[in-house]
């Protein structure tokens, strides 16, 4: 299997450059950041800095999932802009000291994930495409929206990285 750490690397650095001009954007209109921080869609969901957490999340756990490797444990503290970017480098740290080669195999794995009381179990293509993937660009999506909502001046490029 194609090892899938160049496409999270690469859209994790657009999540930590949308942040940095949250933060820009913040300093320059003298909003507090926890605004932002702690702004979400709707009632329902989860504020910005679980959305940037869950992104992480689901990418690390890509990264081990398919490596056969045990996943960093970070805990979801995270209150400002500059924790939820040490978060984001933490969480590459990780990704991109896993070797291409660790992914070699990875399509015969079976992935097995919890969910709130139940257990998922997807053949690795499965959970990569179905599960994994869609999982982290909906929540580096979401991220991008709040802030867009918010006022902060994103764009497609901001989002694909360009």
């Amino acid at each position: 299997m194609q090892s899938p750490v160049p496409a999270l690397a690469h859209s994790l650095r657009a999540l930590d450059r949308i942040l940095q001009k949250a933060e820009a954007y913040c300093e320059a209109r003298r909003i507090d950041p926890a605004v932002l921080v702690n702004d979400r869609l709707a009632p329902d969901m989860l504020p910005l800095r679980r959305q940037v957490g869950m992104a992480c999340d689901h990418a690390k756990f890509v990264a081990a999932r398919l490596s056969g490797q045990e996943a960093p444990r970070f805990e979801d503290t995270e209150q400002t802009f500059a924790e939820l970017r040490e978060r984001i480098a933490r969480t590459l740290a990780f990704v991109e000291a896993v070797p291409e080669a660790a992914f070699e195999g990875a399509e015969a794995r079976t992935i097995t994930v919890k969910a709130g009381p139940r257990e998922l179990t997807f053949p690795a293509p499965v959970y990569l495409g179905s599960f994994a993937l869609p999982n982290f660009y909906f929540h580096m999506t979401t991220a991008y929206n709040i802030l867009r909502h918010d006022g902060v001046e994103l764009g497609k490029l901001d989002f694909l990285g360009g």
